[in-house]
Formats: C-alpha cells, structure tokens, sequence
C-alpha cells in the first residue's frame, strides 16, 4: 500500500517539501510539474534506496503531478507550510492515500472509491464528486483529466461543470479564463469553418488560416512537459514526411519558455510552423480557436472547414491516412 501523509509542521511558510520511500523502487528518478504555476518545466526526482526528498518554493496553493516510470500520474496538492510524505509499495499505486489536508483528504477518497471501477463509472463520479465540491483544486483536477482531455469530450457538459466552479471561486482567473476557452470550443463543430486565427511562430513568421493549405490540415497542442502531446508530434512528423505539402500542420506550444520548446523541436526534428509565445494556456492563439487543454487537435479539410476535433492519436492516424490515400 503506498501511503501518503502531509505534515504541516516543521515547513517554513513559502516552501513545500515532498519526501517518501518506495518498497520494491530501489533506484531511479520520478518526474514532477505543475499544471498551473506558470512555470511550465519538469523537475527531476532521483530516487536512491528507494528513498527520495525535494523542497519548493509555493506562496499559493498549486497542484502538481508526480510522474512515474510507467508514466501513470498522481497529483499532489500543494500549499505553503506543508509537507508530503510517501511511503508503500510501488507494484501498488492506484491504492496511494494522501492525507494531511483537505484537498489531498478529497482525492484519496475519491481515489480509493473508483479504483476498480469501469471507466464511464469513473466519469459519473468524477461529475457527482465536483457538482459537490465545486470550489475544490481537485474538482480543477478532475474536470481536466476526466472530461477535457477526452477525444469525445461533451463540451456541452464540461462547460457546465466550469460554470459551476467560477460561481463557487468566482475570483479565480485560472477558472474564468478556462470557462472563455471552453465556451469557444463549445461553438468548433464538424462542418463549420476554423475561426479566424493569427499568432507569430517560433521563428518570427506569420501564422494564420492561410498557413494551413493542404488537403488535410490539424491543428494541435503540446507541451515538453507532457508526454502524450509529444507522441502525437512524433506521428505527425512521419505523416508530413510521408505526404508532404498534402498535410498541412500547426502546433501550439504552452511552454512558459520558448528555449524548452525550440530544444524539443530540434530533438524531434518538428519542423512546421509552432507557435510559443510563453504564455501557456493564456496565449491569445488558444483563445481565437477555442482550445482549452494539451489533448486538445482540430482537423480540416482544404476549404478550412473542421472535419474532427480531438482525436485519440490512432483516430487521427486513420483520419489522415484514409483522407490521403
């Protein structure tokens, strides 16, 4: 069972520490970001022993998720003057329990109630639990993970959802801003035309609808920090090498620094026009198209009519090659 405590006392206000031991993890390195500092990077946590330990600076409170080896995530919620302890067994981790705060308190329960069950069980939960706890960072969370970063996302329904948690934190930019997004891509349906977008590439050329001239075009979201996003610029790369000025491609990246992107870029040979102006999910470029998260891609035919929207990474795959070929 891998348990994990949050001890208030002995952390200096401004600071969080995360600390733990692992059984059956004897060396090796976790990776942690955050989802809403600005900060837009990936820390390295090694592990030696099975033991582990990391301080942070956090003057509000921030959610973070711990990545581990075989790329299933935790989150973690932070707040100034407290401390994370993680002890069990890593061949156990969807049983993790946090306790210490009450967010953490809400996401072990949460946690622990849908462990075994099927995934539309887990959504219908994920709904009841943040039509309960709206004002909740987790019910930020769950929302993200459970109904925007689905390909077949009901934005109808995630719309809802937001509204309801800027009436309960009616101050929160971050929610304010996410509900703007979302009532834009609400109106991104199959059959209409991408709106009207114009934004400066990492390489100071213009983009906009006219960038976007091949019988296919996608339009997606990436970060450096979030694997996922990654494949799907990988997969494109092989789609544009294998019909060239056919597939039309633009990417956004949300990282906070453009030098993270241009690095990743040049790793991965992305060579199309992707726009990075440091502003993560605030650049004016999600807002014009009405993007809200890293999962989200929309495609369209040459005309610039949108023929999908969110794809899974093997639908898109099958959409290219079969409109293509």
């Amino acid at each position: 069972m891998l348990t994990l405590v949050v001890v208030a006392c002995g952390t200096p206000a401004g600071q969080f520490r995360l600390e733990g031991r692992l059984r059956n993890f004897n060396q090796g390195e976790f990776y942690l970001y955050s989802i809403d500092d600005g900060k837009g990077r990936i820390d390295t946590i090694n592990v030696i022993e099975g033991r582990f330990s990391m301080t942070m600076d956090v003057e509000r409170p921030t959610t973070y998720v711990l990545v581990f080896p075989n790329f299933s995530e935790l989150p973690i919620f932070a707040e100034s003057g407290t401390s994370v302890d993680i002890q069990g067994d890593a061949s156990h981790l969807k049983e993790t329990k946090v306790a210490g705060t009450d967010e953490n308190d809400l996401m072990t329960e949460f946690r622990l109630k849908v462990a075994d069950m099927t995934p539309p069980k887990v959504v219908k939960a994920a709904e009841a639990f943040i039509r309960e706890h709206p004002e909740r960072d987790c019910s930020r969370y769950l929302l993200d993970k459970y109904f925007i970063q689905q390909h077949d996302a009901d934005y109808k329904k995630v719309t809802a959802l937001a509204a309801l948690m800027v009436k309960a934190r009616p101050d929160d930019p971050r929610l304010s801003t996410l509900l703007s997004q979302l009532k834009k891509l609400k109106n991104n349906k199959v059959g209409q035309q991408l709106p009207r977008f114009s934004a400066t590439d990492v390489k100071g050329q213009r983009v906009s609808n006219a960038s976007l001239k091949g019988d296919v075009n996608v339009v997606t979201v990436w970060a450096t920090w979030e694997y996922s996003s990654q494949e799907f610029q990988r997969q494109l790369r092989g789609l544009k090498k294998t019909y060239g000025n056919r597939l039309g491609l633009v990417s956004i990246c949300l990282d906070a620094n453009r030098q993270e992107c241009l690095k990743m870029m040049e790793r991965d040979s992305v060579n199309w026009a992707t726009v990075c102006d440091g502003k993560m999910f605030d650049s004016p470029i999600m807002g014009q198209l009405g993007l809200a998260d890293i999962s989200c891609n929309i495609l369209t035919d040459k005309s610039g009519k949108i023929t999908a929207i969110d794809l899974s990474l093997a639908d898109l795959k099958t959409h290219i090659n079969t409109a293509l070929k």
